[in-house]
């Protein structure tokens, strides 16, 4: 099998990403953290770097979570909060928000965020991590959660940014990649 691939350095980590269609007839670079320990391990000790003076983290499951646990144990924070994308039996005092497609769903998006994690967010500095910034869909999602919890947007930091994601002044990333 001949893959298309696209080589990348992460901070002098190197990957090869599989080029794969989306239904929108757009190709991505794909970015998978998902059972690569030493790539998580490197991408998040490199984002800690940035992260230090954020009071607590969110990210979104499920690619983010392994690579939060990294920045978090990096940093010395005990708890991370975790917006998830279906409601658990334990998020029912929680809180929710909907926001767009982002470009791998096609479709409109929920995230909630249970009690707990919202007493962890309010008043405080939030680092939100993640592993792709594309069209910035998700990240919306996340920061209308940090601000329905009381939390206060610090910094945004992701492992890649794709396409005119890299030209935002507002967002920190390693790498960035184009869309294909």
């Amino acid at each position: 099998m001949n893959e298309k691939v696209l080589t990348i350095d992460i901070e002098g980590y190197k990957a090869d990403l599989p080029i794969l269609p989306l239904p929108s007839g757009i190709n991505i670079a794909f970015f998978n953290l998902h059972g690569n320990s030493e790539m998580t391990e490197h991408c998040g000790k490199h984002l800690a770097k940035y992260l230090g003076d954020c009071e607590v983290l969110i990210t979104a499951e499920s690619k983010g979570l392994q690579l939060t646990h990294v920045v978090a144990r990096e940093i010395g924070h005990h708890y991370y909060a975790v917006a998830r994308k279906a409601k658990k039996l334990y998020m029912q005092d929680g809180i929710e928000v909907s926001y767009g497609s982002s470009i791998t769903t096609g479709e409109p998006q929920k995230l909630y965020l249970s009690r707990h994690d919202v007493e962890l967010l309010k008043g405080k500095k939030v680092g939100i991590v993640d592993d792709v910034i594309s069209t910035g869909e998700s990240l919306k999602g996340l920061e209308a959660l940090v601000k329905k919890a009381g939390g206060i947007i610090y910094k945004k930091a992701f492992v890649l940014a794709e396409g005119k994601a890299a030209d935002r002044a507002d967002v920190i990333y390693l790498q960035k990649i184009p869309l294909l």
